[in-house]
């Protein structure tokens, strides 16, 4: 009998084993988005539908980078910081070496040598083709839909301001309290630089109503959308999201569109990453 169960046992974790080779677990860091209509009175996408999807509980931060990447380019250095000063570009690759890393079909199409005549930017010197590989199941940057959908709460929406509430000091590091100490008054660049204004660790503050993370303030975030009208495919600057340690309270607003070039990276600048069901 003890040998029938030693067998089964090693049989059932063979199968489990061929199983996760076949379909690879989701990360411990991936929320199950469930799909629907946004139910956001506060987002731009109020009375869409939305499919299911999955999306990065935090921030992408520096040893996630670093594990990838090999290299850290952050200003603010630290393990559990939100990577920063990095460009779109940045973002689409990293995501495509991280699918191969995890055994996954890389989502991005990236071709160095061939110019987007789509990007209009005068200011971008890179502009690399980037297309979806249909059908992948690789890392990839969230849409501007699907991030509104998930800052604001998916089908468990309260209607916040903010990802997660309607006070933005409970969920969200910006200029007023990311530093030394809580500024007031009007934003000032030489005040918020003397206050020692910087990013913070992941999932500090609350979570929002599906359990994610700094969705408002710490670090902008790239999408993949381009700034301006929905779903074109034509544009100058790709589309940032949820305000950083830098921006104004309005800048943490889930319905706020931020613009930046594709080729742009500054201390407030990271992302973080989503995937299809």
């Amino acid at each position: 009998m003890r040998k029938l169960l030693i067998f089964l046992l090693i049989a059932t974790v063979g199968v489990i084993g061929a199983c996760s080779q076949e379909n690879p677990e989701k990360n411990d860091n991936d929320i199950f988005v469930k799909g629907g209509t946004f139910i956001n009175t506060k987002s731009n996408y109020n009375g869409a539908t939305i499919s299911n999807f999955y999306i990065g509980k935090y921030e992408v931060t520096q040893k996630e980078w670093i594990e990838v990447m090999g290299s850290n380019p952050s200003e603010f250095k630290g393990d559990n910081l939100p990577v920063e000063m990095v460009s779109w570009y940045d973002a689409v690759e990293y995501c495509n070496k991280r699918s191969m890393k995890e055994g996954l079909k890389p989502y991005y199409n990236i071709d160095k040598n061939k110019e987007d005549t789509n990007n209009k930017s005068d200011n971008d010197n890179i502009k690399w083709t980037v297309t979806i590989n249909e059908g992948a199941n690789g890392y990839r940057l969230p849409t501007e839909a699907e991030w509104e959908y998930a800052a604001g709460g998916g089908q468990l929406s309260k209607s916040y301001t903010y990802s997660g509430s309607n006070n933005a000091d409970e969920v969200a590091w910006y200029w007023k309290n990311a530093g030394d100490k809580y500024l007031s008054g009007e934003w000032n660049w030489p005040v918020i630089e003397n206050n020692k204004n910087k990013t913070k660790s992941i999932g500090v503050k609350k979570p929002n109503e599906l359990g994610i993370y700094d969705m408002s303030g710490n670090v902008r975030e790239w999408c993949w959308n381009w700034y301006g009208d929905m779903g074109s495919d034509i544009g100058s600057f790709r589309l940032v999201k949820g305000g950083g340690w830098i921006g104004n309270i309005n800048n943490n607003e889930i319905s706020f569109q931020g613009k930046f070039d594709a080729n742009g990276m500054g201390p407030d600048q990271g992302f973080r990453v989503s995937r299809g069901e």
